[in-house]
């Protein structure tokens, strides 16, 4: 599976109250979570996000609370990847069950805001068009990738019956 898009570059240690503040949280509707996602970091974020835009982080990205709204309210933004040098364990899981892939990459902070990236998946490579370099990040195992084809967990599960 490739992925190409621009990316929206963030720091260390985003926590999942950042990603979706409380105040938006009273709603499972995915284009109302979308609409409250990095509102307070970044309010312009889920009016420009576009389809297929990836997001470059640091460390720790999605610590904090387990609450599932966090990858929700991303990949409903159109967000089709996220970039990390690691992830808080639950919210990596939590983005896997909804099907949005997640790979950590021990160079992502080479990369910038708006670069244009094509990543493949199953390689676990990572393209920076607009720099010409190259990076590596752990690829996402086969079963992962099962899951993530499905749309998630749950769409996985109901193909196995």
């Amino acid at each position: 599976m490739k992925i190409e898009g621009r990316a929206w570059r963030f720091g260390d240690n985003i926590d999942t109250d950042v990603i979706i503040p409380a105040r938006f949280l009273n709603t499972s509707d995915e284009k109302e979570l979308a609409k409250g996602c990095f509102a307070d970091l970044r309010p312009e974020f889920s009016k420009e996000a576009k389809k297929g835009d990836i997001i470059v982080a640091g460390k720790n990205f999605g610590c904090g609370s387990s609450r599932e709204h966090a990858p929700v309210a991303i990949k409903a933004c159109g967000i089709s990847l996220i970039i990390a040098k690691s992830f808080a364990r639950i919210f990596y899981r939590n983005a896997f069950n909804i099907g949005l892939p997640l790979l950590e990459c021990e160079d992502a902070e080479r990369i910038e805001e708006g670069d244009r990236l094509r990543v493949d998946l199953l390689k676990g490579e990572i393209i920076n068009l607009d720099k010409e370099e190259k990076y590596y990040a752990r690829p996402i195992p086969e079963f992962m990738m099962k899951i993530i084809e499905a749309g998630g967990l749950v769409n996985y599960v109901k193909s196995k019956k």
